[in-house]
């Protein structure tokens, strides 16, 4: 159905542990974070990314400008965020789950097209007799 999220997980040594989380620091956001926009910048860039040093743009570029570029964004907006996302995604699930549920209630309705005594009102009228159950 929709997009899922899926988790992927491997070791780093120590060294390189606590080098990420101080560039999820300074950035002020969480080491999943830094993860995800490695990622989705590898795969909008089609796996051709390459680190270089900030001095080798500097001088290649000859701006002034921060390389980079950098928005400010508050903590307690990129925690709204991902909890919404969370909750989007919850949601999708919930709604997965309402959509097996129907289908399920609809295969047993669809077995059970003879049910036995039922009476048409359009039949009823067209007969002289009473109609009498049991």
């Amino acid at each position: 159905m929709g997009n899922k999220n899926k988790t992927i997980s491997f070791r780093v040594n120590e060294e390189a542990f606590d080098a990420l989380s101080e560039i999820a620091e300074e950035r002020n956001i969480s080491l999943s974070a830094v993860f995800r926009d490695y990622v989705d910048s590898l795969v909008t860039h089609d796996g051709k990314v390459r680190v270089v040093p900030e001095d080798s743009t500097r001088a290649r570029d000859g701006d002034d400008d921060d390389f980079p570029p950098t928005v400010e964004v508050s903590k307690s907006f990129v925690r709204e965020h991902e909890r919404l996302e969370l909750e989007a995604e919850h949601l999708r699930e919930q709604l997965d789950e309402q959509k097996a549920y129907i289908d399920h209630l609809r295969s047993q309705t669809d077995g059970e097209d003879e049910i036995g005594d039922v009476v048409k009102l359009e039949e009823l009228d067209d007969d002289d007799e009473p109609y009498q159950l049991g």
